[in-house]
């Protein structure tokens, strides 16, 4: 009866099943978090002691000026100047290829529900695994998480082309090369031994953790954990005025509440975006362009992403990718697991009739900085749009221009002001003394 009397006024029982609306988020959603622990994780967040090079911090990619993201298309980790659409190709230093995935959102990761985590869920919590969560490294994946967040932010560190820098380029990146990941001397263990030796760090840590008493006795397991910390408390988003819709506070503005009636009601948006935080953490193909190297492993040449089936090799799986949250969705362009669309409108017009979005897909929709690789080369062959589209649920739902901007609308009141600007906010510095990027 509450949830109804909350809509009244804004939705009819004809138009939308009352049950489709969520409940308001609560304090039991999340996990409780240590803020000594987020402190200390804010200062990692920012620093580039974690990178192979030492030039790119988790929020060069992740950063609030940008919705949690880098407003690219793909980004450029390591090898790249700069922040956010201004980020260019560092002459000296160029990188292979650009990421191949859009750089995701982290609001609401802290939250109990959220159990698979990249575009296509490779990380996962998995109660039959020893650790407890299933991660590309399998049985060799070590253990003592806080989180399965925790875990995520282990494997960035990883990546050539995000933070670990390539091959004979630095100590870190020698050792992913060889595939000494975990134990003494592996790239997890180096980037734990770089960050203890820096005297305030070794402080913090001690002060952080009880079982703490020494440089040698801080694992990398203890840095993801505090990094975890910080992006449970700085991006926990439940104070949009969505939210407080839903907690009877106020109403949406008109066309907000009309954009409202269509995502859950006769769109159907909520079929995939739904629950509390819009999503149903499922993975589905949804006919998005793929643009930039795509998902391949080195020795490979395509510049293919099929999404979900990299992880299962499950065909049914080709193409899918998972169902993104929508909070402060406005902030978080471009859209698509590749960035394929620089707005929320442009989007919303192609995923409505996916296939057809998909025909007439054009190379003006992305944000990328320049170089000398062919971004398009999925887009123009036939063959490949062809295999993405006999993946795609061939859906058409009718869209009117007043429909898009009124769902734009409903989407811009997920908004949360609270979680753009942050809890803890940008450190002015930190204990290695490298930059942080602004």
């Amino acid at each position: 009866m509450r949830k109804t009397a909350i809509i009244i006024g804004l939705l009819t029982a004809q138009s939308v099943a009352a049950d489709r609306v969520p409940d308001p988020i609560t304090d039991a959603d999340y996990a409780p978090v240590d803020l000594a622990q987020a402190r200390l994780g804010q200062l990692l967040f920012y620093d580039p002691i974690l990178s192979g090079n030492q030039e790119v911090a988790c929020a060069t990619c992740h950063h609030p000026k940008h919705g949690t993201g880098d407003g690219l298309s793909l980004g450029i980790g390591d090898g790249g100047i700069g922040l956010g659409p201004e980020r260019i190709v560092d002459p000296d230093n160029p990188p292979e290829q650009r990421i191949p995935r859009n750089a995701p959102g982290l609001f609401n990761l802290g939250a109990h529900e959220f159990t698979f985590l990249f575009h296509d869920g490779r990380i996962a919590a998995d109660p039959e695994k020893p650790a407890g969560l299933r991660t590309p490294l399998d049985a060799d994946m070590v253990s003592g998480f806080a989180s399965l967040l925790s875990a995520q932010t282990m494997f960035p560190v990883l990546s050539a082309d995000e933070m670990a820098g390539h091959y004979s380029e630095n100590e870190v990146s020698t050792a992913v090369r060889q595939g000494l990941i975990t134990g003494p001397g592996g790239a997890w263990d180096i980037i734990a031994k770089r960050v203890a030796a820096v005297p305030e760090y070794e402080a913090a840590f001690a002060a952080t953790f009880t079982e703490i008493n020494g440089p040698e006795s801080i694992d990398f397991t203890h840095i993801s954990d505090v990094i975890a910390a910080f992006m449970e408390v700085e991006w926990r988003s439940d104070t949009s005025p969505f939210d407080a819709m839903l907690r009877g506070e106020r109403n949406l503005p008109a066309l907000a509440a009309e954009g409202m009636e269509l995502f859950y009601g006769s769109k159907g948006c909520a079929d995939c975006h739904s629950g509390k935080f819009q999503t149903d953490h499922d993975f589905h193909a949804m006919g998005a362009p793929q643009i930039g190297p795509g998902k391949a492993a080195r020795f490979e040449t395509h510049a293919r992403d099929e999404g979900r089936f990299r992880v299962t090799g499950d065909v049914a799986d080709l193409y899918a990718f998972r169902t993104p949250s929508l909070r402060n969705v406005a902030l978080t362009a471009p859209y698509g697991h590749a960035g394929s669309h620089a707005t929320m409108a442009g989007f919303i017009r192609d995923h409505a009739a996916p296939l057809d979005g998909l025909a007439r897909y054009d190379a003006d929709q992305i944000v990328l900085p320049k170089m000398e690789v062919n971004d398009m080369r999925i887009m123009s062959e036939p063959a490949e749009i062809k295999a993405i589209s006999d993946a795609t649920v061939p859906w058409n739902t009718a869209l009117t221009e007043d429909d898009i901007n009124a769902l734009v609308a409903f989407l811009d009141a997920l908004t949360d002001p609270v979680a753009v600007t942050g809890r803890l906010g940008i450190p002015e510095s930190v204990p290695s003394g490298l930059t942080v990027a602004r």
